[in-house]
């Protein structure tokens, strides 16, 4: 009877020492931080949950987003410079979240990928419809000897009603699951295949795929119960372990 009285469970208040693998805080060169001012409010705010190691992964996107290692080394320095001259105890490494489209494989053949800690690839398609090539892709990624890590996979709708999970999973394929996934962000379609996912023990890591103040203070106000609580912690965890 006295449940109402109960202190509500946040999930930000279960990542302090997280190590976020998946964020778009390096300033100019995607959709994410737009200046260094920019970058540092993020870090400033992330900072007050405990999470303080980052592994920036900026978009390469043909025609979009055409990053390269120059251009997203080049922002890291300039972030990591104004770092050290403020004295602020952020980690932060570089990698890349790159798009399965025409140009990928060519990367990736010229080693002009941007993995992360050297043996993981991080991958996503098209909102709008999956990439032709992606089958190809993700064979060509093993042969070149990374793990491929599919991003945010509970955001393509037009895998939600199919059995290309399990697939990809046999195929080799980590899933990182969004943590604003958790919470109605992206809608509650998203946040019901989500917790589907963790359901069925399909969710290998986990980041924020935060852009902006908005979508940081939005994981802030996430909810998260006890049944939902064990299924996320050993991913975490996971995170940490592999990455930290």
């Amino acid at each position: 009877m006295f449940h109402i009285f109960r202190k509500k469970k946040f999930l930000v208040d279960y990542l302090e020492g997280f190590v976020d693998i998946h964020n778009h805080i390096l300033p100019g060169i995607d959709d994410g931080a737009k200046t260094v001012e920019d970058s540092l409010q993020l870090l400033h705010s992330f900072s007050e949950l405990g999470i303080t190691n980052f592994i920036a992964t900026p978009h390469i996107m043909e025609h979009y987003y055409p990053n390269t290692a120059h251009t997203i080394r080049r922002s890291l320095a300039m972030l990591q410079n104004e770092l050290h001259q403020l004295k602020v105890p952020i980690k932060i490494e570089a990698a890349a979240e790159h798009m399965i489209d025409a140009n990928f494989e060519h990367l990736l053949e010229n080693l002009e990928v941007m993995p992360i800690k050297k043996r993981y690839l991080l991958i996503e398609m098209s909102y709008l419809q999956a990439s032709l090539n992606f089958k190809d892709a993700v064979e060509k990624i093993a042969t070149a000897q990374y793990f491929p890590i599919f991003a945010h996979p509970e955001r393509y709708q037009y895998l939600h009603h199919t059995t290309k999970y399990e697939s990809y999973k046999n195929n080799g394929l980590l899933f990182q699951l969004n943590l604003l996934s958790l919470g109605n962000y992206y809608g509650s379609e998203v946040t019901k295949v989500a917790h589907k996912l963790l359901d069925q023990n399909l969710i290998d890591f986990a980041g924020t795929d935060v852009h902006n103040l908005k979508q940081l203070e939005a994981l802030k106000n996430i909810k998260i119960n006890d049944k939902i609580l064990k299924k996320v912690l050993p991913i975490l965890e996971k995170t940490n372990y592999n990455f930290g």
